[in-house]
């Protein structure tokens, strides 16, 4: 379903990305791995057309990425929950999801209704403005408004940074119903050892390169990458 090879990216004349390559396929859920500053955010933001790519392609069911602006990325149909949550402040919980609100198939799959019983307290607190909320509720709001695009790729950017444990494991526990009901989901996450329960395969990035790729099993087993590259 997405495709990227070789992908090559940066931030003016700094490269961040060398020869990136990764698939995610229908109903797999993939992780992207790595310390801080390795390039698993610019990966991102490559293939969502917020930077340039270099070099490279990433392909979403065959068609091209690179040159689309964001906005025509999201309309292929990649859902992106980005780092910091960006939620509309201003605006209620009702009308962030609205805001995002697309059918891809001439019946919406994700509706208001269905992002309330997904998460219940979001409905509770439909009328609140976005400032107004916890930072666990303003992550699944973000995840719901993403989930409203109807997305066939649901992409994660550190979806549980500086959530409590608790929340943590609520959000898991979603991704893990999501998976269940096949949405393609990329995840980047710091907390390996919730993601090897969860995903099919995993995708090790240190300084701009893939080093290591394989699945939770052969994650688990191998100790000399967890220490050398993820500091497990």
């Amino acid at each position: 379903m997405l495709t990227v090879e070789k992908l090559a990216a940066g931030y003016g004349p700094a490269q961040v990305l060398f020869d990136i390559g990764f698939t995610v396929n229908d109903g797999e859920v993939v992780t992207l791995l790595g310390r801080n500053g390795m390039g698993k955010t610019t990966t991102i933001f490559a293939l969502m057309g917020l930077v340039p790519p270099m070099s490279g392609s990433a392909t979403f069911n065959g068609k091209s990425l690179v040159g689309l602006p964001p906005y025509r990325i999201a309309q292929a149909g990649i859902g992106l929950v980005p780092e910091g949550r960006q939620i509309f402040p201003t605006l209620s919980v009702e009308e962030n999801l609205i805001a995002t609100a697309a059918s891809r198939s001439g019946k919406a799959q994700w509706t208001l209704e269905r992002v309330y019983t997904f998460f219940p307290s979001l409905k509770a607190r439909r009328s609140n403005m976005g400032n107004e909320l916890s930072g666990g509720e303003q992550q699944m709001l973000a995840i719901g408004r993403a989930l409203m695009t109807n997305p066939k790729v649901l992409i994660l950017d550190e979806a549980t940074e500086g959530l409590a444990p608790k929340i943590r494991t609520e959000i898991w526990n979603c991704l893990t119903l999501l998976k269940q009901e096949g949405q393609a989901i990329l995840v980047v996450d710091k907390h390996i050892n919730a993601l090897m329960k969860i995903a099919d395969r995993h995708v090790v990035i240190e300084k701009g390169h893939v080093v290591w790729t394989g699945t939770s099993q052969a994650l688990g087993d191998d100790a000399t990458v967890r220490q050398r590259y993820l500091q497990v």
